[in-house]
């Protein structure tokens, strides 16, 4: 199997995909939550829940603002509405249980603006962190490869490729979120800090490989690092698909609360698989090629 010399499709497959990210991003944005945005979401269950044109006139007199009333479940509701103190929290509480039977109260969380917005700064911050931290590794790891290709271009690239997993969960997220009202919260960003993990793992594998055939193997580099590809390809696999089995169990199983984290490990999991095996490899044979082409 030559997915070297096949790159070509591979670079145009993660282009598009690249590119269809950038353009959902672009046009829709994400869709923050409470956690970025300050706010209360209020989860509630009933024993027979009301339409959301009831709830919407209960809560009328207290002049909330505009709500977001979403059902959970058979029984459940979340609602989404400006900043409660305790309270009008509890006012509300109690009107709801003399209009509705048997309403009671799942969670109750409150975010502030200001506090959403240091949240929002310290989720890009720990992501740039973590890209820096990646490339610092990477290059003190491969820091005896120094030919044909410098320790150092072993780093970029692996961020490059992390940064285009992250991008299409990202853009993934904003079409979620335009179409069927999916918001992003601080489990997002930990689903991306994850994703961020497990990508540069599969990578380093074939990194890895890559660096022990180039002092036991002759040939090219480019056919070195196509044999690398071919022996750590069943390895990233497996361990792709045994994570991905987890993370579908946890995505059907696991409630509502965890289920777009979920389902963001399972779309990062697998984009990984795919740019590390397809993508990272060829990027780095085709900037040997390009350096000594120049």
């Amino acid at each position: 199997m030559q997915i070297i010399k096949t790159r070509k499709i591979w670079f145009t497959i993660a282009g598009i995909l690249a590119l269809a990210s950038i353009l959902a991003l672009i046009t829709w944005g994400l869709k923050p939550s409470i956690d970025f945005t300050g706010g209360t979401l209020w989860e509630l269950s009933f024993i027979e829940r009301p339409d959301n044109v009831a709830i919407e006139n209960a809560l009328q007199e207290f002049n909330l603002g505009t709500l977001t009333i979403q059902p959970v479940g058979d029984q459940g509701v979340i609602i989404k509405s400006k900043e409660l103190n305790e309270n009008l929290h509890s006012q509300i509480f109690d009107k709801l249980i003399k209009n509705f039977e048997g309403v009671s109260e799942v969670r109750f969380e409150s975010v502030g603006s200001l506090i959403g917005k240091e949240l929002r700064n310290k989720a890009v911050y720990s992501i740039l962190l973590v890209l820096l931290a990646i490339i610092a590794y990477i290059a003190y790891a491969f820091r005896q490869v120094s030919k044909p290709v410098q320790s150092w271009k072993y780093g970029v690239i692996s961020v490059v490729m992390l940064l285009h997993d992250i991008l299409i969960v990202a853009g993934i997220f904003a079409f979620l979120g335009h179409y069927y009202n999916v918001e992003i919260d601080l489990t997002f960003v930990a689903a991306l800090l994850t994703i961020l993990g497990f990508s540069v793992n599969n990578t380093i594998i074939v990194f890895d490989r890559t660096r022990e055939n180039l002092y036991k193997l002759e040939g090219s580099f480019e056919e070195i690092v196509n044999k690398s590809v071919l022996q750590s390809i069943a390895r990233s696999v497996n361990t792709s698909l045994t994570v991905l089995l987890t993370l579908g169990a946890i995505y059907l199983f696991g409630g509502e609360s965890i289920k777009h984290f979920s389902l963001a490990l399972i779309i990062g999991v697998a984009i990984g698989m795919f740019s590390s095996i397809f993508i990272t490899s060829p990027l780095l044979v085709e900037w040997y090629r390009l350096g000594k082409s120049s």
